[in-house]
This record gives C-alpha cells, sequence and structure tokens, in this order.
C-alpha cells in the first residue's frame, strides 16, 4: 500500500490580477471569509478506457466538504512549477502516477463562497492526464472515488450542479470548448464534454 507522506510545511502562492507571485500564505490559514487571490490547479485524469476520474472530498476538507469533484486539485509551491506540484499532489492524494499531462484551460481563475461563508479565490489553470497507475485515495484528502464516462459527467453536472464544487462546475463549461493541441486527455475531453447534453 502506497505510504501518503503529510505536504508539510504547506502553503499558498498569492499572487496580484495579472497572476504574478506576490508572496506565500499558510495553506491552513489561507480559507477565510478574504482570500487572497492565490495559485491552485485542477487536474482531471482519464484512464485508458477515456473514463474520467472522480473524487469526493474528504469530510474534514474546510472547503465544500463531502462535494464531488474533478480528479484532484491543489496548490503549487513557492518553489516548483505547477506541472511539479500536480505529479506531487497526485501521489499525496491518490497514491497516483500520471503521463501524459497537459494544460487545457490556462487562463481559468473563480471565486465562489461555500455555506459557510469561507471563500475560494484562484487563478486555477486546467489540466489533463493519463493515470499511469492504479488509485489509492488518501483518507485525508479524498472519501471515495468513482470512473465515470465523461459524457455521464457533464450531463450530471447540468442536470445537479449543487451536487459537484462549484470550480468543477465552471470548468466542465470551459473544457467543452477548449483547443486541444493534440490528441490526448484534453481532446477526449472537449469532444465528451462538447457533444453532451448541458
Amino acid at each position: 500500500m502506497t505510504s501518503h507522506v503529510p505536504v508539510a510545511p504547506d502553503h499558498v502562492v498569492t499572487v496580484d490580477d495579472e497572476g504574478r507571485r506576490t508572496g506565500t500564505f499558510e495553506r491552513a490559514a489561507v480559507h477565510t471569509t478574504e482570500t487572497p487571490l492565490h495559485l491552485a490547479f485542477s487536474c482531471y485524469v482519464l484512464d485508458d478506457a477515456g473514463r474520467l476520474l472522480l473524487t469526493r472530498r474528504a469530510l474534514v476538507k474546510r472547503t465544500w466538504p463531502g462535494v464531488w469533484t474533478n480528479s484532484f486539485c491543489g496548490h503549487p509551491r513557492w518553489t516548483e512549477t505547477t506541472e511539479e506540484s500536480i505529479v506531487r499532489h497526485g501521489r499525496h492524494e491518490l497514491g497516483l502516477e500520471i503521463a501524459d499531462l497537459e494544460v487545457a484551460v490556462p487562463g481559468f481563475r473563480y471565486r465562489a463562497v461555500d455555506a459557510s461563508g469561507v471563500v475560494e479565490n484562484e487563478i486555477c489553470p486546467v489540466y489533463t492526464a493519463r493515470a499511469a497507475g492504479p488509485v489509492e485515495p488518501n483518507p485525508d484528502e479524498v472519501v471515495e472515488v468513482a470512473w465515470a464516462d465523461p459524457q455521464d459527467v457533464a450531463r450530471a453536472v447540468a442536470a445537479t450542479p449543487w451536487a459537484f464544487s462549484p470550480w468543477m462546475v465552471l470548468q466542465v463549461g470551459a473544457l467543452a470548448v477548449a483547443t486541444p493541441t493534440g490528441g490526448g486527455a484534453t481532446a477526449r475531453l472537449a469532444a465528451a464534454f462538447g457533444t453532451a447534453t448541458v
């Protein structure tokens, strides 16, 4: 079984409106009712059969606990690229090795407020990847996983957006109109989300 090493000392990288790094903030304290703009990422992972990995956020999460979302999300550290952060988080949250990582929606940004008043405020490029191994969820991060047909996912998001993270709801729409540069996971998701009844 994979050992999930804690990602401490953990922090987020704060940015200005143009995305320039301005400093760091302790991750455990950053999400409040006045969360500063910071860097993040979202990753959508497909298996070789073209199924999309969905995860249900752990019940101990500060924001949107227990909500279904994309494969995984995270925050780059000051000393790493977004791509390095994605590889690290894939291993930490899901015990998962990924391949064929590509940026799908580089300029994605959102702000959302959950029922408790806690704010997410992120510049959050969206990536896609292929699973290169099994999934072994870290219970501190993920309470449940599911592999699903991307068209079914897009239809479910359209029918019951309240059951999914607000960033995923927005990202499914953005991925549906993404312009893939190759024939990888981004192209497959764009085709599936674009043709779904949404």
